[in-house]
């Protein structure tokens, strides 16, 4: 599969932040689910669709952690991006859910696209 062929989710409760993503990544080939809460990705059932999350960390009801350990549950090679604005972010528990990439608002685009890229390719 070619990763202009990949599919994407992202999940941010931050309207603005997701089509500012999805613009960057429509722009690179990608194709985009956007989602503003992680109970809105679950329940749409795209978990096995998808090549690669980018989720925000601070989100109400379930934050990014979270979904990242519920995702890795079901499908553990799903490769997660954390992006968050927080200045304050738990580093411990960053390590801890073993995710493939974490970025701080605003964060550098190239870099991001590489690292979609990168764990787009390194997934079995």
């Amino acid at each position: 599969m070619a990763l202009t062929d990949s599919v994407i989710a992202v999940v941010d409760d931050d309207e603005h932040v997701l089509e500012s993503m999805n613009n960057l990544l429509e722009s690179h080939g990608y194709r985009v689910l956007p989602y503003t809460s992680a109970s809105a990705f679950l329940a749409d059932g795209v978990l096995f669709d998808i090549d690669c999350l980018i989720s925000d960390v601070s989100m109400p009801m379930m934050d990014g952690f979270e979904l990242q350990l519920r995702v890795g549950k079901d499908c553990p090679q799903l490769p997660v991006i954390l992006i968050t604005a927080r200045s304050d972010a738990n580093v411990p528990n960053i390590a801890s859910v073993n995710n493939r990439g974490f970025f701080q608002k605003p964060f550098d685009s190239g870099a991001l696209l590489r690292a979609v890229a990168s764990a787009i390719r390194g997934r079995p």
